[in-house]
């Protein structure tokens, strides 16, 4: 028996990875939840004392997007694709909700704000650059919440070299890079804060470089699905693992000395990464084996396709808010406010996705350049072919009858 779990038999993988989509949402509202209460302080709209300080958590809901995306990437991977192909539908997918969302940011983040346009940060978020530059003005110019997309932005660049190398390497060499990359994020977050400035630190650990290690995680769990491995595992268990990991965290944190502190805080990220891992996983290994839950309800799997755009505008929204209105009261009764914006933001989500992010992908896609698939040499349905199994067909044809389509990254 492997150590990470056990060979399955052959199966036809699933077209659409529907819990994934679903998930996408959940990832993205505890990112809003996070923006919503703050992080102590005079911050955010409102805090709930039922949620506070566990909300402060939600902020690493990035961390599942980028492992996700990893996943993602690397299950659909084509090895014949042009690379120019990838790019281009990368490009038509990311920046028109993008660019539309910038709009509404500029007006919250820097007009209703009454803040000065640096214009060189300002255009640096535009191209989505900014986290390369340790002194943009301010430290997240632009759409605050689109930092995120100039880390993607990197592993895009470089995923066309790195899914083909991770495809020909055995999976225990891939297991062991990412555990080195994941300890490396520990080091660097423990180098930074004890040899630079506080704002030097946070500028290196939100680098795209560090973040790295938390794609390939993604990509290394993909492919050892893919090739067959399995681990005995239900969805609900890694999701009480998240809660109960995030619960002793904040415990800790308020009874534990300094420096014991201190390593939970450099060793968030990568625990973090593990647990999405193991989340994706397990919901990956259920529609494997053809059964549905909850996350595969129609109207969870819309919540995550329109979850791009929500992610996009729900910050720029609680803070036009905060403007508006002042904070709320630190009370449990600002959970209602809390829902209600959810439910604005997500309205105005699904006019996004349904005006722009949609139509403008499908537009984009509809002009590849030709070239480019014609050089590609692959069929719609050719993705990355799994290690040979002993008895089973290895015909190109029978591979890419269980090659899957998921939703839309």
């Amino acid at each position: 028996m492997p150590t990470l779990g056990f060979r399955a038999s052959p199966a036809i993988l699933p077209k659409r990875l529907d819990s994934l989509t679903s998930l996408r949402f959940f990832a993205a509202f505890a990112v809003f939840t996070h923006h919503f209460t703050g992080v102590g302080g005079a911050t955010g709209f409102g805090r709930s004392p039922l949620i506070f300080p566990y909300s402060e958590i939600g902020g690493h809901g990035v961390t599942f997007f980028f492992v996700l995306s990893g996943f993602l990437m690397m299950w659909v991977f084509k090895p014949h694709e042009h690379p120019g192909v990838f790019y281009w539908r990368r490009v038509g997918r990311i920046w028109p909700a993008h660019l539309v969302a910038l709009v509404l940011g500029v007006f919250a983040y820097y007009i209703a704000a009454h803040q000065a346009i640096h214009w060189p940060s300002l255009i640096s978020s535009v191209f989505l650059v900014q986290t390369w530059f340790p002194q943009v003005t301010p430290i997240l110019p632009g759409n605050e919440v689109t930092w995120t997309l100039s880390v993607e932005l990197l592993f895009y660049a470089l995923f066309p070299l790195l899914g083909r190398i991770a495809a020909r390497m055995r999976t225990r060499w891939l297991v062991a890079a990412t555990v080195a990359g994941l300890a490396g994020m520990w080091a660097v977050h423990w180098f930074a804060t004890a040899h630079f400035s506080r704002g030097n630190a946070g500028w290196v650990m939100r680098h795209p470089l560090v973040y790295l290690p938390e794609f390939l995680l993604g990509m290394t769990l993909a492919l050892a699905v893919r090739r067959g491995w399995r681990l005995p595992l239900r969805p609900v268990v890694p999701v009480l693992l998240l809660f109960g990991y995030v619960f002793c965290y904040y415990q800790g944190r308020m009874r534990l000395s300094d420096g014991v502190v201190a390593q939970l805080d450099f060793t968030v990220r990568p625990a973090i990464a593990m647990l999405s891992g193991l989340i994706i996983v397990a919901f990956v290994q259920r529609e494997v084996r053809g059964l549905r839950g909850m996350l595969n309800a129609r109207p969870f799997v819309l919540l995550g396709l329109w979850s791009y755009s929500f992610y996009l505008i729900h910050h720029s929204i609680s803070r036009l808010a905060t403007y508006e209105w002042g904070r709320m009261p630190d009370n449990d009764a600002v959970l209602f406010t809390l829902l209600g914006m959810a439910v604005v933001a997500n309205v105005l989500s699904w006019a996004l996705f349904a005006y722009v992010e949609e139509p403008a992908e499908k537009w984009w896609r509809k002009r590849t350049p030709r070239r480019w698939l014609d050089r590609t040499g692959s069929t719609p349905a050719e993705a990355v072919i799994p290690a040979p199994r002993p008895g089973t067909d290895q015909s190109p044809e029978r591979q890419a009858e269980r090659e899957p389509q998921p939703a839309p990254v």
